[in-house]
């Protein structure tokens, strides 16, 4: 087979892509690849260690850093998040997904931790953006690449429980909301910021040192130029001194985090290692990863919002496998696809690894070809 570098060379050769870090990885065996420019139009190349916007990677970091509480038992799966999200102690749900804003009845029961963790609280995007409750929340969950337009949590979580959910909690799986109730959470629960949590618990013992909520001065010469596609072609959405530069009013679980390819297999290893560090200290328990890459779906709950999922369910944090209709389908894989171009997936039953981070933005559900190139490739590259 054509290697890394001819997979994803060919869509910068093409003008798609400015440039692109791909790694794959499975147990000793590990292939990098570096390309194309990290800002389109300059000379300034693409290394190993670029860094980029993962988008809605950040999804399964949020998650592992509720389960660490959970491993503190300073929560419990199925408490309340009223507890610490008084908020939503009282959500109203329209009457049918169908129905206007203002025909609503209470929630059945109350939303607990594993409905925020699987995705199942009530709150979040189906797949018809016309659903009058989904028009309602769009004021208030904006898109994820632009955090600087956020509110801080406090605002945003009451504008959020104005607004009615779509669905009865534990129904119906939804995009997106819940992995920012998460990051919330976290910060209530330990009484620190999900910044300063997830530097501490995760990042730091792993070595991550390139991933945070801001691409610090320091770094910002490996920091690269985000795109998104135009009719007439690309078009710069966010210059490495732009969004990322200063914390943004609410530090977002559902995509705030920026990092490297390597920094994101540290991580990858760390839940295929079940929770243990290389070095043997335990950051996740082995329920922990197992409740994380364990799709809590049925067919009936993602019914709703199967547009964002194609063959897959939802762990914690992250998509999980359950139908081959592709090579790369592999049933059990885990992980997920971020807006701003990125993706990455570890596959339990074969220890392998794929990370793909360009800067280019998905401007549909449908993966763009370049990711389905890389995901071909990660397949053979395990077979």
């Amino acid at each position: 087979m054509d290697g890394l570098d001819d997979v994803i060379g060919k869509h910068i050769t093409s003008g798609a892509l400015p440039g692109a870090v791909a790694l794959v990885a499975q147990g000793d065996r590990y292939e990098v690849a570096a390309a194309g420019v990290a800002h389109a139009g300059s000379t300034v190349p693409m290394t190993p260690d670029s860094i980029f916007r993962l988008a809605s990677l950040t999804k399964i970091a949020t998650a592992a850093a509720v389960m660490m509480l959970v491993d503190d038992e300073k929560v419990g799966l199925h408490d309340p998040v009223a507890l610490w999200l008084p908020e939503l102690a009282h959500p109203m749900v329209v009457r049918t997904p169908f129905s206007p804003i203002d025909d609503v009845v209470p929630a059945h029961r109350p939303i607990t931790v594993f409905d925020l963790l699987s995705s199942q609280a009530g709150y979040g995007f189906a797949s018809d953006f016309t659903l009058p409750a989904m028009q309602a929340l769009f004021p208030v969950q904006l898109d994820g690449r632009e955090p600087q337009r956020f509110l801080p949590a406090d605002e945003w979580l009451a504008a959020l429980a104005r607004v009615p959910m779509l669905c009865q909690p534990g129904t119906a799986w939804l995009y997106d909301v819940c992995s920012m109730l998460q990051g919330i959470l976290v910060n209530r629960v330990s009484g620190q910021s999900l910044p300063d949590f997830l530097e501490e618990r995760l990042f730091a013992p792993l070595g991550m040192r390139d991933t945070g909520f801001v691409a610090p001065a320091a770094t910002r010469d490996r920091f690269t130029s985000y795109y998104r596609v135009t009719d007439t072609g690309l078009e710069l959405a966010d210059a490495p001194d732009g969004q990322w530069a200063t914390p943004s009013p609410q530090p977002m679980g559902n995509g705030g985090l920026v990092g490297t390819a390597g920094d994101w297999l540290r991580f990858c290893r760390l839940l295929l290692a079940d929770g243990v560090t290389a070095d043997g200290r335990r950051l996740l328990s082995d329920k922990a990863v197992r409740l994380m890459t364990t799709d809590h779906t049925t067919p009936h709950t993602r019914e709703f919002a199967d547009l964002f999922l194609e063959g897959q369910g939802w762990g914690f944090g992250g998509s999980v496998d359950i139908a081959p209709l592709q090579p790369w389908n592999i049933p059990g894989r885990y992980g997920w696809v971020g807006g701003t171009g990125t993706a990455a997936h570890l596959t339990p039953a074969t220890g392998a690894i794929g990370i793909l981070l360009t800067q280019v933005g998905q401007h549909s559900p449908v993966p763009d070809p370049w990711m389905v190139d890389f995901w071909r490739y990660t397949a053979e590259f395990a077979a």
